[in-house]
């Protein structure tokens, strides 16, 4: 039988993986999905905060454990040190969920900076531990005027630079003040349904993924990269 990667002459031969579906056949995690939300406004009556606080419930109702991350007291990126501790509240969270749901409101067309300021916090990389790699993330918005996708849009691709599994639904509250009521709560709408949708997706994403996530997310590249600094290392000169 002929090699199947005698064709690949530029593919290293031990770092090579075929995927098979026994490798996803792990050993199934028993405590409950861990969720860390994230919202992007300061005000006293934030919507994104009152939105966050909904997406919570919901994951609570369906036996998540949620966290939600309060910015008040988040220093600017590089403005303080690494172990500032609301930075540090912020990077121990990241680690210990295994989803999370990231929501903005639209200032100028764009997410606020206070949401893309902790996104920024997190990093890609601490030592040899990705902190947000493989991990499950929904994104939603609100708006005080009509529709709009900038923010989602634009948080879907730092979630893909996070390396984490953005999930195809999102959810988008236009006019945001008319869909809440006097003590906070999301009135019943289809603004409403859909964030009951996004909120069963991310859950089921979540059960579907973080079994496997360090499986999903091993990378050919890497892999080679490692094997080739590690050689350099044993194989330097004394000094």
């Amino acid at each position: 039988m002929t090699d199947p990667l005698s064709d690949l002459p530029a593919i290293s031969n031990e770092h090579f993986r075929v995927p098979t579906a026994e490798h996803l056949a792990c050993v199934a995690k028993t405590h409950a999905p861990r969720f860390l939300l994230l919202y992007g406004s300061l005000r006293e009556r934030s919507y994104s905060r009152l939105l966050t606080m909904e997406a919570a419930r919901l994951l609570e109702a369906m036996g998540g454990e949620v966290e939600i991350f309060d910015p008040h007291g988040l220093p600017l990126p590089d403005s303080a040190p690494d172990d500032h501790p609301k930075v540090q509240e912020l990077r121990d969270l990241a680690a210990w969920a295994e989803g999370m749901v990231w929501c903005s409101p639209e200032r100028h067309g764009a997410m606020t900076g206070i949401m893309k300021a902790q996104i920024d916090w997190l990093p890609l990389a601490i030592g040899a531990v990705r902190p947000t790699q493989g991990k499950t993330l929904a994104v939603m918005e609100v708006s005080g005027g009509s529709q709009s996708f900038n923010a989602v849009n634009q948080m879907r691709i730092l979630g893909r630079w996070m390396r984490m599994i953005t999930i195809p639904n999102q959810s988008s509250v236009a006019k945001a003040f008319l869909e809440f009521d006097e003590d906070g709560r999301m009135k019943p709408s289809p603004y409403y349904d859909r964030v009951v949708d996004v909120m069963e997706e991310l859950f089921k994403f979540t059960l579907l993924t973080r079994n496997a996530s360090s499986y999903l997310v091993d990378r050919y590249s890497e892999r080679k990269e490692s094997a080739e600094a590690l050689s350099k290392r044993v194989n330097q000169k004394s000094i």
